[in-house]
């Protein structure tokens, strides 16, 4: 089956009218359509959790290399 893409000319009847009102429900307002499609914490609490766990796993890699030093490495005299 071949696609016929439309042509403008096949709207000219209506592609001046007004966009359609609702009668029975009152247009939205910018704000709140917004929140419609804004982005939202699937998982309360999730980034925080994730942020503890980074600066607790940062903190264990620095305690690692400055803190503990490598005992072989201390007996090859490379620290």
């Amino acid at each position: 089956m071949k696609h016929h893409p439309r042509r403008i000319e096949e709207y000219a009847d209506i592609i001046k009218l007004p966009h359609p009102e609702s009668k029975h429900h009152p247009r939205m307002d910018r704000e709140k359509r917004a929140a419609q499609f804004a982005p939202f914490a699937a998982l309360t609490g999730h980034g925080s959790a994730v942020d503890e766990t980074t600066l607790q796993h940062e903190e264990n890699v620095n305690k690692e290399i400055y803190l503990e030093p490598d005992a072989e490495a201390l007996e090859q005299g490379l620290i």
